[in-house]
């Protein structure tokens, strides 16, 4: 017999089974999945909906056979494509949402093949209680320097750069998908689910060393329509800030080159701006609708600064982030590529010459 029929693995042991297979239906995998995971579902979406019907209008025992037939017919297919060419000691953590039949059935044929497999204890719901639990204590090990800086300063483009260095880098944003402000969606990409920003959250913090700093951008509590986690909204705003500042020319040439998909779709445009009315009034409303038709997508970032985005930022880094005023500025003199590299490589090389210093708690 085979010696690892049978042996499952604890969600503590995941990082010893880089090797995943998540028996889920795609649309259960696209929610979210553990990171590194294909999905090699034994039941698609159409048919885990015609199984669970069967159990609620016939009964359990014709659905298991109706959903034997469609598990045998979707394990050959796995056997023929993703198993196909594996060597003998193939150890692939296979998992569903449970634990359960789906997950028990591949991991039984893979076995009885000769390969090494393994079923995950609990399945994706013993991994999302292990994400939620760390995320109330891993995100505070970690001794933050937080970018603050008003819309456009190249807050994200330095964190950019310095991710090609060898700084520590959390970029909230590029996890969430948005770029955390009202035209900071993208149209054509929409946000991860929030289970799946967690997971993203998790497997990035787990990589960073506790002894060395984690660069961040300030935040608020959404990005989008995503939250982030309580314990890294407290732990940032305790943390030490880096005050970005960028000449408005500047600002405008970064939003102008990152925004201008708004300006090729003004009705949408005009209805993400449509909420303003009442702060900045419909006439504003109207002009801004006229230079985005125009085509001068410069002087409508220059007044949504002024009027919308400068004032609500100062007011909410007053609001959030108490050790502002004691922020080291950092002054960009050009938000050009090159430029930021240069200023992420020399705070890289003041990271590392810091010595570490303990949390905050």
């Amino acid at each position: 017999m085979n010696p690892f029929f049978g042996q499952s693995v604890d969600v503590g042991a995941l990082a010893a089974h880089p090797e995943r297979l998540d028996v889920r239906s795609p649309g259960e995998y696209a929610i979210d999945h553990i990171p590194g995971a294909r999905n090699a579902p034994v039941l698609d979406d159409a048919q885990r909906a015609h199984v669970g019907t069967l159990h609620n209008q016939a009964s359990a025992f014709e659905a298991r056979r109706a959903g034997a037939a469609l598990v045998s017919r979707n394990i050959a297919t796995i056997l023929e494509t993703i198993a196909a060419g594996k060597p003998r000691d193939w150890s692939p953590l296979v998992y569903c949402w449970r634990g359960g039949q789906r997950s028990r059935s591949l991991t039984m044929v893979l076995n009885e093949i000769g390969f090494r497999a393994r079923q995950l204890t609990g399945g994706y719901r013993a991994y999302r209680r292990h994400i939620a639990a760390e995320l109330l204590t891993l995100p505070a090990q970690f001794r933050y320097h937080v970018l603050c800086g008003l819309t456009g300063s190249g807050k994200s483009r330095l964190l950019e750069a310095l991710a090609r260095t060898d700084a520590q880098v959390l970029d909230l944003e590029a996890l969430a998908g948005h770029r955390g402000s009202l035209l900071g969606d993208d149209p054509n990409v929409p946000q991860p689910s929030q289970k799946r920003f967690e997971s993203r959250l998790h497997a990035t913090l787990a990589a960073f060393d506790p002894a060395r700093p984690v660069f961040v951008e300030g935040e608020s509590q959404r990005i989008g329509v995503l939250q982030v986690p309580p314990v890294l909204l407290d732990a940032m705003r305790r943390a030490t800030c880096l005050r970005v500042e960028t000449p408005l020319a500047e600002r405008v040439r970064l939003l102008v080159e990152d925004y201008r998909h708004w300006c090729e779709d003004t009705a949408a445009l005009d209805a993400r701006l449509a909420p303003l009315a009442p702060l900045v009034g419909r006439q504003a409303l109207a002009r801004w609708h006229d230079l985005a038709t125009a085509g001068d997508f410069a002087t409508l970032v220059t007044e949504l600064l002024a009027q919308h985005y400068d004032p609500a930022y100062r007011r909410a880094i007053a609001r959030n982030f108490p050790r502002i005023g004691d922020a080291r500025v950092v002054d960009v003199a050009s938000v050009a590529r090159d430029a930021m590299a240069a200023l992420a490589r020399d705070l890289a090389a003041e990271a590392r010459a810091t010595p570490a210093a303990p949390v905050a708690h």
